[in-house]
């Protein structure tokens, strides 16, 4: 199976705007859900629920009016789950080079219509680039095992 980048395109909206002034991190938020859905779903073929995002790191703020792009990409599969990649960058309309804004993995399952979990195709590396990327997504996995237990006496 192609393991084709999921990209979307638009421009940043007043709608989008935060009290400083630029864009909204919920904003970038929701835009980051919505293209890892997407990238699920297509990489599934079936309804897919978000189940995890982390280590979201805001690099720079984007700016009101500029191109935004967000890009998800599979970097790892389990039995029913999908980590994914997403990176969020941002122009100004008069430039012709996008610069990095924001990243963050969120994991996806792929899930029936009463919610069990369902298989999903098996992502593959290809190249060195998709190993570091696979190693990059389990060296995630096991820290996010050591947070949960840290985590346990306060939930």
């Amino acid at each position: 199976m192609e393991n084709k980048p999921v990209t979307f395109q638009f421009i940043s909206e007043p709608s989008d705007v935060n009290y400083g002034g630029n864009v909204h991190g919920g904003s970038v938020m929701k835009w980051i859900d919505q293209a890892g859905y997407a990238c699920a779903t297509t990489w599934s073929g079936n309804y897919s629920v978000t189940v995890y995002v982390g280590g979201i790191r805001f690099y720079e703020p984007i700016k009101i009016g500029e191109i935004v792009k967000v890009e998800a990409q599979v970097i790892y599969t389990g039995s029913s789950s999908m980590h994914i990649a997403i990176n969020v960058f941002s122009r100004n309309l008069k430039q012709p080079k996008f610069d990095k804004k924001t990243h963050c993995i969120i994991v996806f399952v792929a899930v029936d219509e009463n919610g069990k979990k369902l298989p999903v195709p098996k992502w593959i590396p290809e190249t060195e680039e998709d190993r570091q990327k696979e190693q990059y997504a389990i060296r995630l996995m096991q820290l996010r095992t050591q947070i949960e237990d840290e985590m346990k006496p306060f939930l």
